[in-house]
């Protein structure tokens, strides 16, 4: 059985109660019946994010009352800020906007980035697609294989610019580690990095990808067209038991600290989300059909066949994950902050 099947069954024994409640007779029953909903993506066009959406979308109109039909809009920029600043203050708050976005937006606020002009805990979560890990990865012909790389020589990776992992995480480990990670800047989005790296032009890129990986260029690491040199987690995944976990590398608790800080947004990763302001019942209808849609075994065999990784968490442990961050000591996260180098992230 595959991780994401286990992973998914397991979540569907845990909301047993939940997911096939039924619903009261409530106003937010008739809303969705013969509108449209947007699901708003933080990405480019062709990446993992919209195969994500791809396999989420029938499943949820399957289990809202009314059915609504539901279409993607991509918004990307800065990592994702673009698209919670819309979703926090433009986008309707009648729940006929969903937002599927970076994690890491979530804690642009937390870090002081001056274009966040939002408060993620005041908006609404469904739920997160998958709980992860973040690692960089190399173009195998690039000759970057080993964490004693990252000393020795130059490793390029893309970015699609500040506020995205692709860009904070390896600066993150360049500021604590001492390694010489250069960042080049300017792709749209994580699939033009992917591309860029099949050109030679960037050796690699660094994030919470394996997921887009898996679902957008399956070949890649069962024909290790690409090599792991290290994991941008505490503790190695098991599905690369080869490749060394920073929190292995950590000289003392502080430094683990700020990692633990650094890491938390990948156990959300993908999360799903509604504007603030959106009447209740209709965030409790969305909630219930996201994980009703999540724990369905039609969903459950259509991950698997696209290869599409998931391990959802529930809307409340998002809300946990994110309340423990923005509470975590505040030279902690000052020190987080400058090792990510993201106040002042543009909003482009």
């Amino acid at each position: 059985m595959s991780r994401t099947r286990r992973n998914l069954l397991s979540l569907a024994c845990a909301l047993l109660g939940l997911a096939p409640a039924a619903l009261s007779a409530a106003p937010a029953e008739d809303f969705y019946k013969g509108r449209q909903i947007t699901m708003i993506l933080s990405t480019d066009v062709g990446g993992g994010y919209q195969s994500y959406a791809n396999v989420l979308i029938p499943y949820l109109s399957k289990h809202l009352p009314g059915n609504p039909r539901i279409i993607t809009q991509s918004m990307p920029g800065a990592g994702g800020i673009r698209a919670m600043n819309y979703l926090y203050t433009v986008a309707p708050k009648d729940g006929t906007r969903i937002g599927l976005v970076h994690a890491m937006s979530t804690y642009a606020p937390l870090f002081g980035v001056e274009a966040a002009k939002y408060d993620p805990r005041k908006m609404n979560f469904l739920g997160s697609m998958d709980n992860t890990s973040g690692m960089c990865v190399a173009w195998a012909p690039s000759g970057i294989k080993t964490w004693q790389d990252m000393f020795d020589k130059e490793f390029l990776v893309g970015s699609s610019g500040a506020g995205s992992q692709m860009e904070t995480l390896p600066l993150m480990v360049n500021k604590l580690f001492g390694t010489k990670i250069k960042v080049v800047s300017g792709y749209r989005g994580g699939n033009e990095v992917f591309l860029a790296m099949e050109r030679g032009e960037v050796h690699g890129r660094c994030g919470s990808m394996v997921a887009s990986i898996t679902s957008t260029r399956p070949d890649w690491f069962p024909q290790k067209k690409v090599t792991v040199p290290f994991q941008i987690a505490l503790e190695r995944d098991p599905d690369f038991p080869d490749a060394p976990a920073l929190g292995e590398f950590a000289k003392d608790a502080r430094t683990r600290q700020i990692l633990e800080l650094v890491v938390a947004h990948m156990h959300m990763d993908k999360p799903v989300l509604l504007p603030p302001g959106v009447p209740a019942d209709r965030v409790a209808l969305l909630r219930r059909a996201f994980q009703a849609a999540v724990t369905d075994p039609g969903f459950i065999a259509e991950a698997e066949r696209q290869r599409v990784q998931m391990e959802p968490v529930t809307a409340s442990r998002v809300h946990e994950i994110l309340d423990a961050a923005y509470a975590m000591p505040s030279d902690v996260v000052k020190a987080a902050n400058e090792a990510l180098n993201i106040t002042g992230a543009p909003d482009n």
